[in-house]
């Protein structure tokens, strides 16, 4: 019996939670198992990072296998990593799921919340590569604890500044090349956790917000905001495009023409102008900003759990696939502005601008 697509992808996303590196020749026959099943010229998973000559070669192998025979093929190799690394970590439960040993994500639980907090307030919260995967392993441990609403929010001024660029431009002042990839790969799996995530999701959001911080909040169930917050997504100034789905989110909750102003002519908004809009649920004052949102999440948190869970699927079930859909057209479309001259540019001038200030 072959293994169906379902299965097929279930493994693959076995593969993104791996405990042990598989090493690299495992990883070679990983990739050109997977290629099958799309064109050559995707984002690769993190772990395929190997040297363009192995990678070739895994390309032309690919061709011997039928589609088929390759997606049972994986699916069994996917298994029998799944079941090895489960075995060696038997005795040793929990020790790996340490959500954070950098404390730029600080995450917490109490009162039938998990709050997850940026936490680099000298850097304006900006999100590194680490923290990418911080967030998503806190995520999938949200998702079956016994919580019934997730927060994020964050330390200091900011709620938080998007990238870091520091994830693309070295300390020299050049684009990383090899980092490009791991961009494009980190930001769809990281909007894909949040289109699965089965519980509350509300944003916090304590000061100004940029970037992906700005547009993941089409994907979330509510947002607070203090009045002192703003909204930027600076995506033409630097070249790059619109993710987080919000190329379908926005234009759906604030309308078209508002959307364009937003994501292609970089229009930063207030607080209240982002409630008038619809991105926003509520805005308060920010004497008092802390105290009435943490009283009100405290008070929903104590509604039934599972009529809370039902209910939210029931709301979003039809959009999930469409979103996911959106998720990988983004992605595809950032791969290819990352590698353009034009967004090369454009994040250089920035970053040396930066550097002068």
């Amino acid at each position: 019996m072959r293994a169906s697509q379902q299965d097929f992808e279930n493994a693959m996303n076995q593969v993104k939670l791996l405990k042990e590196d598989p090493g690299n020749q495992v990883k070679l026959k990983l990739y050109a198992l997977t290629a099958t099943e799309r064109p050559c010229n995707m984002p690769k998973p993190i772990v395929f990072d190997f040297d363009d000559n192995a990678k070739q070669d895994s390309w032309k192998c690919l061709k011997l296998h039928m589609v088929e025979t390759s997606r049972q093929n994986y699916v069994d190799l996917v298994s029998s990593l799944s079941s090895s690394s489960e075995a060696s970590g038997q005795g040793n439960c929990g020790a790996d799921e340490k959500v954070q040993e950098s404390k730029d994500i600080v995450v917490t639980s109490e009162d039938g919340i998990t709050k997850i907090v940026f936490n680099r307030p000298t850097k304006k919260n900006a999100i590194t590569f680490q923290m990418y995967q911080e967030i998503m392993l806190t995520l999938k441990n949200a998702s079956t604890d016994n919580s019934v609403i997730t927060v994020f929010t964050g330390t200091g001024d900011y709620y938080c500044s998007g990238n870091d660029l520091n994830n693309l431009i070295s300390a020299t002042g050049e684009i990383q090349e090899a980092q490009r990839d791991e961009q494009t790969v980190l930001t769809r799996e990281l909007v894909s956790s949040f289109i699965d995530f089965p519980k509350l999701l509300v944003a916090v959001v304590n000061g100004p917000a940029v970037g992906i911080a700005v547009t993941l909040l089409g994907l979330f169930d509510a947002v607070y905001a203090s009045d002192k917050a703003t909204f930027h997504t600076p995506f033409s100034q630097l070249g790059q495009s619109p993710e987080a789905c919000s190329s379908y989110t926005f234009p759906k909750i604030m309308g078209p023409a508002k959307a364009t102003e937003m994501l292609l002519f970089g229009k930063k908004l207030t607080a209240r102008e982002a409630w008038a809009q619809g991105l926003v649920s509520e805005v308060f004052p920010e004497s008092t900003f802390e105290k009435e949102v943490w009283t009100r999440l405290k008070a929903y948190a104590k509604l039934p759990p599972n009529g809370i869970k039902v209910s939210k699927e029931l709301i979003r079930k039809n959009e999930k696939q469409k979103l996911h859909a959106v998720n990988a057209e983004e992605s595809t479309v950032i791969q290819e502005r990352l590698t353009s001259e034009e967004c090369t540019n454009a994040l250089l001038n920035f970053a040396s601008r930066k550097a002068k200030l």
